[in-house]
């Protein structure tokens, strides 16, 4: 059995992450780690990533 849920946000992706961040916080949760990939494969085996 699979499922999941989504929302689609009508806002850039930055913006939404840090909506998201603001909700969490407003009802006692927080972000514990982010993970930038880029900057992981980059500092690990010296990847440029391009976007």
């Amino acid at each position: 059995m699979t499922y999941h849920f989504s929302k689609t946000v009508d806002m850039p992706f930055y913006a939404a992450v840090s909506a998201t961040t603001a909700a969490l916080k407003s009802h006692g949760f927080g972000v514990l780690t982010q993970i930038d990939v880029k900057d992981t494969l980059n500092k690990k085996i010296g990847a440029r990533v391009c976007t």
